[in-house]
């Protein structure tokens, strides 16, 4: 299946006063109509400065420095700003990961959903009404009719989070960014999330690229995963593959750090610290933790490799091992 969304060689930096800092670079994948794509990472790897560059709201001091983000057969970076805004919200969609704050406090939830109908789909207001409703019905929220009069301080955490996801989904995007959507809310309502959206994922048939730094996630609800450490990818492969035989050395301790409830061992934390971004010099970022660094790692940036089954890892250790071949 063709990609829906190709991003290639993609880089951004902000200006900061310590020095430039390389928030994104170089990252290359794609995500499929009709799949899940789990970016996963610690916090400070990327993950949602690359929503944001996807979605072109990468703001001063912050700029895209180069790359490719091919939506649908259009270069976003290429498109002019009108164009840009008829795609940002109809067919690129965004779930963000504050809710609440999100939502307009001074606007029923469901007239916000009747104003994204109105101005991407052209209703008017009664049609606009009904369709809103029907979203959130369809998003699993009871009693939907009495809900969408309601403001989001009236409102719990999850169900601001379906309110998100009706308003994401009301404009039938063909890509959909959802950035941390489980943080803040407890186990049970997180999973129902999840849930919801692997089953829209499946009845819209578009993409969806799921940012998280839970693994557990991941496993849970994705196809393919895309691990980001220090703004640069490490690996990417099926979530089957990657949990069976992480190659990648950040990726196996990431595994690792995993709590499991088969096995009565201590926690493995990944030792050391993401580091500094701030005018990076040349080598991988993750040399200074990497218990299989060699002197190449030092000086050269590793390259992103194909592996078997379409997977691809960045680490001179894994190719000159082989087991990539």
């Amino acid at each position: 299946m063709s990609a829906l969304l190709e991003v290639e060689d993609l880089s951004v930096e902000f200006a900061t006063d310590d020095g430039m800092v390389s928030a994104v670079d170089g990252v290359t994948l794609s995500a499929k109509a009709g799949e899940i794509l789990g970016i996963v990472g610690e916090s400070g790897s990327g993950k949602s400065v690359l929503i944001s560059a996807i979605l072109r709201l990468v703001r001063p001091p912050g700029r895209i420095v180069s790359g490719r983000l091919r939506f649908e057969g259009n270069d976003l970076l290429a498109l002019p700003e009108a164009e840009l805004e008829a795609i940002r919200g109809a067919r690129i969609a965004l779930v963000p990961q504050t809710p609440r704050t999100s939502l307009n406090p001074l606007m029923t939830v469901g007239r916000q959903v009747e104003r994204l109908l109105r101005l991407h789909r052209g209703m008017d207001k009664r049609a606009a009404r009904e369709a809103a409703i029907a979203m959130l019905e369809r998003v699993r929220i009871p009693d939907p009719k009495r809900r969408a009069g309601q403001y989001a301080h009236e409102l719990s955490g999850g169900m601001c989070q379906r309110v998100m996801i009706a308003m994401a989904l009301a404009t039938e995007p063909r890509l959909l960014l959802a950035d941390e959507p489980t943080t803040g809310l407890d186990v049970s309502i997180g999973a129902r999330i999840l849930e919801l959206l692997r089953q829209l994922g499946e009845e819209s048939g578009a993409a969806i690229i799921l940012v998280t730094h839970d693994l557990g996630v991941v496993a849970q609800t994705c196809h393919r995963v895309a691990v980001m450490h220090a703004g640069q990818l490490s690996e990417l492969a099926g979530v089957d593959e990657l949990f069976e035989r992480p190659l990648h050395p950040y990726t196996r301790a990431l595994v690792r750090s995993i709590p499991r409830i088969d096995q009565q061992i201590a926690l493995q934390p990944i030792a050391g610290a993401v580091p500094s971004l701030v005018n990076v010099r040349s080598g991988c970022r993750y040399v200074r933790r990497c218990p299989d660094a060699l002197a190449a790692c030092r000086r050269q940036r590793p390259p992103l490799i194909a592996a078997a089954n379409g997977r691809r890892v960045a680490c001179h250790a894994v190719e000159q091992s082989n087991v990539v071949r």
